[in-house]
């Protein structure tokens, strides 16, 4: 197992050198690689799979996809409805629970534990308390959830106060994500986002004193009017409250895919040697105040569960990140949201009015999706591997595949040869590991392994992996 005792390395020359379009590999095959091929029907005969095989059944994960904001956040790529009125939440929650009664009219009775729940969004606390309390039901009225599970929210400061905090606690959530972007108030403006320190602290303050396990703090590096300088002191601010883990991500400018991108004005955007600084500044001062970097994006203390997991090497990776609960079937309700069942991943429609259509009819609203082959579980065994381990063991696979590890990836070991010169990684007779200065860049060691990239090479599709 690699060494998680080594700080990572900032290699600026590094960086521009490598610093290519890339997938972020929460699946593989990645979402992009879904098709129509896999609808409804395909997707519920992988849940009839697993009811008819309980041999190897897990407890679930699951994921809500809760889709509505009051107010946009010019950044935002994410699926999102921007609405004041809660007539059409109600609506949407009803809407929900057919979909749960739906997809769990293909399980077995018995097969209904949960240890992982994550509402994402959009923004989950638009919804009022009320409607809190009615999707938490419905949710257990098909779901026990495990006394010692994760059961995780994203959060808004700006739409929350103590009482919701004590609500959510309540409810049996343990997790919180709490969005923060920058303190910088230029920063806000250029964004629509508006959020003081004193109600973001409070809401952390209030999640500790309700019991929450873990809280955790979205960054954003890359967003119009950021210098290192202001961004230097909204570490200060964070870093005093002491989240248990950060995530800082790498903002894409998209605005031909993503409308409300297009209120950014390119002249605002920091150049591409100040988004360098803004990095290296944010891994400066969390390595020195003691955070681990887990991989990718995130940051976390080294008492957290993450980083603990890491140590043991049972860290996973899925849709909602990083987590320390591996090969769990997850289902996800709600519009675009994916799931994952079995060697399969089968992605919702994207649109209310197609979700409630679907539902309607009494169908599983699935479009598209993807059933893996035996070379993509193995290929996404690997790159799991490498994005939460920053190593393979050949050995390990080859016992677990029935492969001989150098030979079915001759291609690929060859093509890492530039990437061991430069100092990225170091090839051994049994195993890769990706070393300290290189762990920046693991996407892109990834990508040397994945065969669909391979045959279609086009990558403008994907964000710079820095």
């Amino acid at each position: 197992m690699a060494s998680f005792t080594d700080h990572l390395i900032f290699d600026e020359a590094l960086i521009r050198r490598f610093d290519i379009n890339g997938p972020r590999y929460t699946s593989y095959p990645t979402a992009d690689r879904f098709g129509p091929e896999f609808d409804a029907n395909a997707y519920r005969q992988r849940l009839e799979q697993r009811r008819d095989d309980p041999q190897d059944r897990k407890p679930f994960s699951l994921y809500f996809h809760l889709p509505f904001c009051s107010t946009i956040c010019y950044y935002c790529a994410c699926n999102k409805i921007i609405t004041g009125d809660h007539g059409r939440s109600a609506k949407y929650l009803k809407y929900l629970g057919r979909e749960l009664a739906l997809q769990t009219a293909f399980l077995a009775p018995d097969d209904n534990a949960v240890e992982q729940l994550h509402w994402g969004g959009g923004t989950p606390t638009f919804l009022s308390h009320d409607e809190m309390r009615q999707l938490m039901a419905l949710t257990r009225r098909h779901f026990r959830l495990q006394g010692d599970g994760e059961y995780s929210i994203e959060v808004d400061p700006r739409k929350v106060d103590r009482a919701t905090v004590d609500l959510l606690a309540e409810l049996g959530f343990n997790r919180m994500s709490v969005g923060i972007q920058d303190f910088d108030t230029r920063v806000q403006q250029a964004v629509n986002r508006i959020q003081s320190e004193e109600e973001t602290l409070e809401v952390m303050d209030a999640a500790r004193a309700s019991g929450f396990k873990s809280i955790s703090v979205d960054l954003i590096y890359g967003l119009p009017k950021q210098s290192a300088a202001g961004f230097d002191r909204t570490l200060d601010r964070v870093l005093a409250a002491s989240p248990d883990r950060l995530s800082i991500y790498n903002y894409a400018h998209l605005p031909t895919l993503f409308k409300p991108q297009r209120r950014i004005l390119d002249a605002d955007l920091p150049t591409p040697d100040e988004r360098l600084r803004i990095l290296a500044l944010a891994i400066d001062k969390l390595t020195a105040a003691g955070y681990v970097f887990i991989g990718m994006d995130h940051f976390a203390r080294p008492d957290d569960e993450l980083a603990v997991a890491q140590r043991a090497g049972r860290l996973h990776r899925n849709f909602q990140g990083y987590s320390t609960h591996a090969d769990r079937d997850m289902l996800s309700f709600g519009i675009t949201s994916i799931s994952q069942v079995g060697a399969s991943y089968g992605q919702n429609v994207k649109t209310l009015d197609e979700y409630y259509e679907r539902l309607d009819k009494g169908v599983l609203p699935v479009f598209r999706g993807v059933g893996l082959t035996p070379d993509d579980v193995l290929r996404r065994a690997l790159i799991q591997s490498l994005m939460c381990h920053f190593e393979l063991s050949f050995t390990a696979f080859e016992k677990e595949y029935g492969i001989d590890f150098s030979s079915y990836f001759s291609v690929e070991l060859s093509e890492l040869g530039e990437m061991e010169q430069a100092g990225l990684l170091r090839v051994e007779p049994q195993r890769v590991v990706v070393l300290p200065p290189g762990r920046m860049l693991v996407r892109v060691i990834s990508m040397t392994f994945d065969a669909h990239l391979r045959a279609n090479r086009p990558r403008n599709r994907y964000s710079k992996v820095i």
